[in-house]
């Protein structure tokens, strides 16, 4: 069954996830994704970049820290610790859940729990830098 042929307007005009989505529509509009499926084949593997970027390059807004997230949070980042214990992996990676909009499961890579502490200290000092 043949695709519905979408205007330019309908291409810019729909919602972008992610990286992935917006490649894709500057393929579309420009044609080169023409050119590419012209060349390798209906299956030229664009579906799959295009979820692997969106999935690593995602457009979602965090929300926002609530006063207990931030307050745990402000008493964490202040003490100046390299260790997490796995109470705090808990609730770091729980806080870390909910402003993202993703499951975090516990892990025992560090540089898994880095990447997530480095995201919430980029919201958290946000809020640091809106208060005063």
């Amino acid at each position: 069954m043949a695709r519905k042929r979408r205007t330019k307007a309908e291409i810019l005009a729909a919602k972008s996830e992610g990286l992935g989505d917006t490649v894709e529509k500057v393929l579309e509009v420009t044609g080169i994704a023409k050119v590419a499926k012209w060349l390798m084949g209906e299956d030229c593997g664009c579906e799959e970049r295009k979820q692997k970027l969106n999935q690593i390059f995602p457009y979602k807004k965090p929300l926002c820290l609530e006063e207990p997230e931030f307050k745990f949070l402000d008493e964490w980042f202040n003490r100046n610790t390299d260790r997490v214990t796995p109470i705090e992996q808990v609730e770091l990676f729980k806080i870390h859940s909910r402003v993202f909009q993703v499951r975090n499961e516990l892990t025992s890579c560090p540089s898994c729990v880095l990447e997530r502490i480095a995201d919430l200290r980029k919201v958290y000092n946000q809020y640091k830098d809106e208060s005063k």
